[in-house]
């Protein structure tokens, strides 16, 4: 089971890196029409050429996660009594799945609208925030009632979560008003669409919450070390923010390269996971042993 709670989160985050992917490398539109990749055909042509491939390329990955959510759900299902945590955790998952299909489909038809596109990474932010939550359960047991930290240090959490949404929101809106639209206009046939905010004020605008959730990450360390609470995965979380600071700065310093804004989007995923657990990690959890002894009595 944990090893599929695994496979679901780690699908979830390469997705996240293919479809940024597509997206920097003005594939977008390499199938120009969906569900089908053209009007007469499933499967990308040999005249669509590189684009084509990898954007039917990425759908197809999506159908490797249809696996492994159906694998996780079909094993759960029978632990719908004993576990039901794991049973929405992993109903969750498959119901958003189609979903995310018709929204990438939607920002085909609507000839890559930043607005539709943006809200494709934000349903795959939430997936990886569900799958994070799958593997953690999976490991560590049901929620219990207890409470492992102090009610301040909860509050602080809870604005670091915060921090972390308006991070990548606005960080979705900075890149809906730069120069990576998903396509060229070749492709197209015509203007693609931008979000019509300036680029330079969005990556100062985004740099606010960014700094801001640094700030408070570093705070959940140092107050978890004055508490003498396990600080590892507010330590996860910190160094991820700090590459992610630095990969940011980089490549707004060097002209977006494809290269950098890619590994940004896919730290943003690592982002939303690493807070997740941390969040899980502010309550106490039953444990596998005693989920086994739950199951077997």
């Amino acid at each position: 089971m944990i090893w599929l709670a695994w496979a679901s989160f780690v699908v979830e985050v390469v997705l996240i890196g293919t479809g940024g992917l597509v997206r920097l490398t003005a594939s977008g539109l390499g199938c120009p029409t969906w569900p089908k990749c053209t009007a007469e055909s499933l499967v990308s042509t040999p005249e669509m050429g590189i684009h084509g491939v990898i954007e039917f390329g990425n759908r197809l990955l999506t159908f490797v996660l249809v696996i492994v959510a159906v694998a996780m759900f079909l094993l759960v299902v029978r632990m719908r009594r004993t576990r039901p945590e794991l049973f929405w955790l992993a109903f969750a998952q498959g119901i958003a799945i189609p979903v995310q299909a018709v929204i990438g489909g939607l920002s085909v038809l609507t000839n890559l609208n930043p607005f539709v596109v943006g809200l494709h990474f934000v349903v795959s932010t939430t997936l990886v925030a569900v799958t994070a939550t799958l593997v953690y359960r999976s490991m560590n047991g049901p929620r219990t009632a207890a409470r492992l930290v102090p009610g301040w240090y909860t509050g602080l959490v809870r604005g670091t979560v915060a921090a972390v949404v308006v991070t990548v929101l606005v960080g979705i809106l900075t890149t809906g008003s730069g120069p990576h639209a998903g396509a060229s206009e070749a492709v197209d046939g015509g203007r693609l669409h931008r979000t019509g905010f300036d680029p330079q004020l969005m990556e100062h605008l985004h740099a606010i919450p960014a700094y801001a959730l640094f700030a408070l990450t570093l705070v959940l360390v140092v107050g978890a070390v004055v508490l003498r609470l396990s600080s590892r995965w507010a330590l996860v979380l910190l160094v991820v923010e700090f590459v992610q600071i630095a990969v940011g700065l980089t490549q707004a310093q060097t002209g977006l390269p494809v290269g950098l804004v890619g590994t940004h989007m896919v730290l943003a995923g690592l982002l939303v996971g690493a807070v997740t657990v941390v969040v899980l990690s502010t309550r106490g959890s039953a444990g596998r042993q005693a989920v086994r002894e739950r199951i077997s009595a």
